[in-house]
């Protein structure tokens, strides 16, 4: 298989039904994945960072190999090269793990606020990266859709009220910033990784392999937490937050943002991580009780104008 089969999906006379429901798994997989900030915070309440990352990986990897061994019998486990082998374990260390890590440690030192303006370059980052590492084009509409996306999701979280009061120094914002671009770094290479993968190994294989790996290297420290932690004290709904944050966002999420993958290029479903962040937000007023704030409208509206550009040009390019 050629770069050029990898890099360029054949959208000619695509079928409209089939593009919708293309562009349905790739906001749907971005939705989900937003759905993780809330309801992580809801789970961080009640366990220790480290336990409830392995606990996470643990779920959805109970979701998902059983899924995997019954769609592909007894030779579920990829048969990949070392290069297929190599971005597995570059999905679960950098895309998995490194994303929680960097993204964990860099909101203790920055307010809230700047973290998800950092994070809304999240689209713009994966779509360079597409350009830089696999030769992708960026032509005018893709440009202006991530544009208007990026707008959006900044507008979205400049009106978010960061309550902090917190007395920063210089050096610990410089800090706790590239922690989060590291976190957005990894994000994009969530995708880009993914995207190569598509091209060799089903959603549901690279999901799976995926948790796993990432459970094995979460497994030593959840092990030490797990040891002092009080099991009779997360109530009913806490188990059941953590049940979604792996079965649901890392286990559905995962398989519905990669099948999506499989039918666009890498530049097209990175406009679609503006969904991420705005999933996010919606889901805060329900489960967290935040405020609303009318800015949140004119932000969703950029994110939407944009996915609108992004889909528009994907309709009516042929490759």
């Amino acid at each position: 298989m050629t770069d050029t089969q990898t890099r360029q999906p054949d959208r000619t006379r695509t079928p409209t039904s089939e593009r919708l429901t293309t562009y349905a798994l790739l906001f749907g997989g971005m939705a989900l994945f937003g759905s993780a900030t809330p309801v992580s915070k809801l789970v961080g309440e009640d366990f220790p960072s480290m336990l409830a990352s392995g606990l996470r990986m643990l779920t959805a990897a109970a979701v998902l190999v059983p899924f995997l061994v019954r769609q592909q019998g007894r030779r579920w486990w990829p048969q990949a090269d070392r290069a297929d082998w190599a971005r597995l374990v570059g999905i679960a260390a950098i895309g998995t793990v490194g994303f929680t890590l960097l993204l964990f440690f860099g909101l203790q030192k920055v307010p809230g606020a700047v973290g998800a303006v950092i994070m809304a370059t999240t689209p713009a980052v994966t779509a360079l990266g597409a350009v830089l590492f696999l030769r992708d084009r960026l032509d005018r509409w893709t440009g202006l859709g991530l544009a208007m996306a990026v707008a959006g999701v900044v507008a979205v979280n400049l009106g978010e009220d960061t309550g902090s009061g917190a007395d920063l120094t210089t050096a610990a914002l410089w800090v706790g910033s590239l922690l989060v671009l590291g976190a957005v770094c990894s994000e994009a290479a969530y995708t880009l990784l993914g995207k190569r993968l598509t091209a060799d190994l089903s959603p549901v294989q690279i999901a799976s392999v995926a948790a796993v790996l990432s459970l094995l290297i979460f497994l030593p420290w959840a092990i030490v937490q797990a040891v002092g932690f009080d099991w009779s004290g997360p109530a009913w709904t806490d188990w059941v937050a953590m049940v979604w944050w792996g079965a649901g966002t890392m286990g559905l999420g995962s398989v519905l943002w990669f099948r999506g993958m499989m039918r666009v290029a890498a530049t097209t479903a990175s406009g679609f991580m503006a969904v991420m962040p705005v999933s996010a937000l919606l889901l805060s007023y329900v489960l967290l009780g935040e405020d609303f704030a009318w800015v949140h409208l004119a932000g969703m509206a950029g994110v939407l104008a944009g996915l609108a550009a992004i889909v528009y040009r994907d309709a009516h390019t042929e490759e």
